[in-house]
């Protein structure tokens, strides 16, 4: 009975505008295991789901707000990805089928009457997927840290309750994320979807460093922090940013071990490279780049979009270069290749 009252007035609190923040109310309020803040999302959608007579639309007092995209945000990355009209806008997916649909569409492929939708299951999904694991790491690094033994001693003197926990040695380096997202003319098709998968994780992961590359390098973390995604796409477009160019994989890998390396890449650093790896570079300079910052990271994911293609093969001398030094070499071309991540990291 609390919980729900409790529920009723963080809903009256917060209100309907903002959808994902309603979530996150309940959630924090409902659950109390982490097996109901698993379960949560799929709950959540399956009840407000718009898919019946008895819809979210109906329910609810007030509905959500949709923020208009501004057109000249479109053009860093090919075709118009946020929704074409007002009234795509403010459109949920609906039906288990369309987004077991959606989520399999290659992003090179999706028709312009399923961008607006795709777009935002994507955001969402990735979303709940980076929310995961924020969550996951803290409990982890709490259960890795904690001595159990001091600590029960510690609680003898409180009537056996741990109030107060004993940790083991040292605080262990929180882990850290870097995105390498390539840009160039080969990636325009995916390099929406994939901007959004780094917005997504730099929502729920403090430690997240992203850098856009064709022939140049640019980092964009601070900006990908923006409130909206738009927002942040407002700011990449004043940026100096060469999109649709030519791929020089080695040289941006060259600048940033030069600029970046020694402060982003430790033992604690997973390093995410999304591209399809035609480099127009010499391939014993991405090879030898790619190197030095494997022996500073802890892991080295490599997600490929042409590898969701049934006759791709990474024989371009720039991919072969890179393999014998990559840990995760997998497809990128979907949705339900994105979410897969979350198994690796």
């Amino acid at each position: 009975m609390q919980q729900t009252l409790a529920a009723l007035d963080g809903a009256r609190v917060i209100g309907v505008a903002d959808w994902e923040l309603f979530a996150f109310a309940l959630r924090a309020v409902l659950c109390s295991s982490q097996g109901e803040w698993e379960l949560f999302d799929r709950v959540f959608e399956a009840f407000w789901s718009p898919s019946g007579p008895d819809s979210r639309e109906n329910r609810l007092p007030g509905k959500p707000v949709a923020r208009k995209p501004q057109a000249d945000h479109q053009r860093l990355v090919g075709p118009p990805g946020e929704a074409n009209s007002e009234a795509n806008e403010g459109k949920m997916v609906s039906g288990a089928s369309s987004q077991q649909r959606l989520k399999k569409m290659d992003f090179s492929e999706a028709p312009q009457t399923d961008l607006a939708a795709l777009e935002q299951l994507s955001l969402r999904l990735l979303r709940q997927m980076s929310l995961r694991l924020s969550r996951r790491m803290k409990i982890n690094h709490l259960v890795d840290r904690v001595d159990l033994r001091r600590s029960i001693r510690r609680s003898v003197t409180r009537g056996g309750d741990p109030i107060l926990l004993a940790y083991k040695g040292r605080k262990p380096e929180k882990k850290r994320l870097v995105i390498f997202l390539d840009i160039s003319g080969s990636m325009n098709l995916y390099s929406l979807f994939l901007l959004r998968f780094a917005y997504a994780l730099h929502k729920h992961f403090r430690r997240v460093d992203t850098f856009l590359f064709s022939t140049s390098l640019v980092e964009v973390s601070d900006v990908l922090r923006a409130q909206s995604l738009s927002d942040a796409l407002g700011r990449i477009s004043d940026k100096a940013v060469e999109w649709s160019g030519g791929t020089r994989i080695g040289g941006a890998l060259a600048e940033f071990n030069r600029r970046h390396g020694r402060r982003v890449l430790s033992r604690a650093t997973t390093f995410i490279i999304l591209s399809d790896g035609w480099d127009t570079g010499a391939p014993e300079v991405l090879a030898a780049e790619l190197q030095k910052a494997r022996r500073r990271a802890d892991k080295m994911i490599w997600l490929n979009p042409l590898l969701g293609l049934k006759e791709y093969q990474p024989v371009t001398r720039g991919m072969s270069a890179a393999l014998p030094w990559v840990d995760v070499f997998a497809p990128a071309h979907n949705l339900e290749s994105l979410l897969a991540l979350e198994k690796h990291l």
